[in-house]
């Protein structure tokens, strides 16, 4: 009887099953990323990132679910992706003009401490996970807005120009993502802050 145990580990089983994994996720594996990064090169580059780490770890550990596995590799390079502009997503995320939104979460003690900790980290993936998965229940042009101004750095007169919208429109549909998003963070916050 064939053991696929023993074959698995084989180099040339190694690189088919990479390849069959390439042709199984790829294309959606990139429809993911690229709706969370700035342009399609950065895509391309985390896409290749994961297939890299992938190809390296095939052999050294077990990969249980493969799928899960690739989508979480690729969320976590997309957030390396994005640290660097966590301050000012942070401030236009945590930092409210409304006198009845003061209970607006604080995330900038978790994300911007200096402490690496487990802790530290796990709260860092935890907080870009649900941010992401928070813009993933926008309506498209309020998410496309939000990302375009705050991960993307575009202004409000070059997303008009983009989409033909006038800028008060765009404004608002910011607004009204910033508003979802805070709300969703919230819940996340609460969580966090209550044990």
């Amino acid at each position: 009887m064939h053991n696929t145990l023993v074959t698995a580990v084989m180099p040339e089983d190694k690189n088919s099953h990479i390849i069959q994994t390439i042709k199984s996720y790829g294309k959606n594996l990139l429809g993911f990323i690229r709706r969370r990064v700035k342009s399609d090169a950065d895509a391309e580059d985390i896409l290749q990132d994961v297939w890299y780490q992938f190809s390296s770890v095939i052999n050294s550990e077990p990969i249980e679910q493969t799928g899960a596995w690739l989508y979480k590799v690729a969320n976590n390079k997309i957030t390396d992706k994005h640290r660097k502009k966590s301050e000012t997503l942070l401030d236009d995320m945590v930092v409210s003009s409304d006198a009845d939104e003061d209970d607006t979460p604080d995330f900038k003690d978790i994300l911007l401490t200096e402490a690496k900790t487990p802790e530290t980290e796990y709260l860092r993936n935890l907080f870009w996970e649900q941010l992401f998965f928070a813009l993933d229940e926008l309506p498209e042009k309020q998410r496309q807005v939000f990302i375009w101004n705050e991960l993307e750095d575009m202004s409000f007169a070059e997303m008009a120009d983009l989409t033909g919208d006038n800028v008060q429109t765009l404004v608002s549909r910011k607004r009204y993502a910033v508003l979802h998003l805070r709300k969703r963070l919230k819940q996340l916050y609460d969580e966090i802050t209550q044990y």
